[in-house]
């Protein structure tokens, strides 16, 4: 096969969305309320890693950089997840605080986004979750410089044995270079996918105390 017959593959690539539809009067009036009923469907379809969403964050360069990461928790004060706090994101997240997050629920024909801007997590809730982890996942943390240049995953497995030996007993200290955000949400967009491509796409904006809800074009 050539490569423009590939090429021509891919450029036809597509499906219908045939799952259902959003309309206004499913809305309610806060988008948490919908967030999570979208989200406890998509724990109920069993979909892989319902919880995942890609992180989007620009360098000092205005270069955007993308990856994913697990949500921890959300409330009404807005949507966390944990990292290193040297990894390229949270530096980027440091010079600048304006953050998107996607979930891409493409089973179900649905994707949530959601911008704001993040702050860091009291070292209280950090050291909470931290020893809520598996005690495997509290030695990963140590672990990895994230993001930093390694020459090979040897020196990571090596490393991680050193440091099981080292936390053979006892707790595991919190590192002081591991951490948390919370996102203060200022928008979140549905998109739930139509036929023909006429996709439902409802946005929520901060107004005031409560929230402006407009439809946007597919």
């Amino acid at each position: 096969m050539s490569d423009n017959d590939s090429l021509q593959k891919i450029a036809h690539l597509r499906r219908e969305y045939t799952r259902g539809g959003l309309r206004r009067n499913d809305l309610p009036a806060q988008p948490l309320t919908l967030f999570e009923r979208w989200l406890s469907q998509a724990c109920e379809a069993q979909l892989p890693d319902p919880t995942a969403m890609s992180v989007a964050t620009v360098d000092q360069h205005g270069q955007p950089y993308q990856r994913m990461v697990l949500l921890k928790h959300y409330d009404d004060r807005g949507m966390v997840f944990y990292t290193n706090l040297g990894s390229r994101k949270a530096q980027q997240l440091e010079n600048n605080p304006r953050i998107s997050v996607l979930f891409p629920w493409h089973f179900l024909e649905r994707q949530v986004m959601v911008l704001g801007h993040v702050e860091k997590l009291s070292p209280l809730d950090v050291i909470n979750y931290f020893h809520s982890r598996p005690r495997a996942s509290q030695i990963g943390a140590w672990v990895s410089k994230q993001s930093s240049r390694i020459s090979a995953r040897g020196v990571l497995e090596a490393k991680f044995l050193e440091l099981k030996q080292k936390f053979q007993q006892g707790e595991i200290p919190l590192p002081s270079f591991w951490g948390g955000f919370r996102i203060n949400i200022e928008a979140v967009e549905f998109w739930q996918g139509g036929e023909h491509r006429l996709h439902d796409r409802f946005i929520y904006q901060r107004d005031g105390a409560g929230w402006k809800i407009d439809r946007l074009a597919p």
